[in-house]
């Protein structure tokens, strides 16, 4: 069983999540777990922070949610969970994964632009778990994806085999070119990244990563899923 979380302020592109992560599961039986977090209510009165986690939706929103229903409902194997969470920790964040057996964390270009301290905490936290991250594109139309690009990170010990070998235990993706990283040079090796992408159909990005201490920077640093517009499978070292 394959379940899926997707962090989610309940935008448009939470639609192309669901999507994607039905497709990810194969017609085989998941679980996905929307996850809406909220700052706990600072206060000792129980009235008022009983009053203050009750979750009220926009009417945009709610039809987000009910276009997220309706594609589960019309999909075999499959269930959708809201869970909502107030507060948020490292300690909490690892029992949540655990405790929905999470395979796949999937985050959309919305939830990363969110500007609340919370949200971007989510993100930095779920960057320290074990978990594969799926960081989907600017493509919103685009759910599926078959042919990916290795981004091999210089101080990492992984080899591209072994990638290969945990993608074709986990997901079905297949590696069909491989760079260097390119996050100081992007500008020379554009042109070459282009070519590549082009000549091979190429649709998804792989990277490793490796647990970071978690900082707040008041301008953010562009990555490679900003640069190229392409998702990324973002894959935690020591699990591969």
């Amino acid at each position: 069983m394959k379940n899926f979380l997707i962090p989610t302020t309940l935008k448009d592109d939470t639609i192309s999540a669901v999507k994607s992560a039905v497709n990810q599961a194969k017609d085989s039986q998941c679980e996905i777990i929307l996850m809406i977090v909220s700052e706990s209510p600072d206060s000792f009165s129980s009235s008022y922070f009983l009053r203050e986690m009750r979750t009220s939706l926009t009417r945009s929103q709610e039809e987000v949610l009910d276009t997220c229903r309706y594609i589960i409902d019309h999909t075999p194997n499959c269930k959708i969970k809201v869970h909502n969470q107030y507060g948020l920790s490292s300690p909490i964040f690892k029992r949540i994964i655990e405790v929905f057996s999470v395979k796949l964390v999937v985050l959309t270009q919305s939830y990363k632009q969110e500007t609340k301290r919370i949200h971007q905490y989510l993100i930095q936290l779920a960057g320290n778990q074990k978990c594969p991250i799926l960081h989907l594109g600017t493509e919103q139309f685009k759910e599926d994806f078959n042919k990916a690009l290795y981004i091999e990170n210089a101080q990492g010990n992984v080899h591209v085999k072994d990638v290969q070998q945990f993608l074709n235990e986990n997901f079905s993706f297949e590696i069909v070119s491989q760079t260097s990283s390119f996050e100081d040079n992007y500008e020379k090796l554009a042109p070459y990244l282009s070519e590549a992408i082009s000549k091979y159909n190429i649709d998804l990005l792989v990277e490793t990563r490796k647990g970071e201490k978690i900082k707040f920077k008041k301008t953010k640093k562009e990555n490679i899923n900003d640069k190229l517009g392409l998702p990324v499978l973002s894959l935690y070292e020591e699990l591969v």
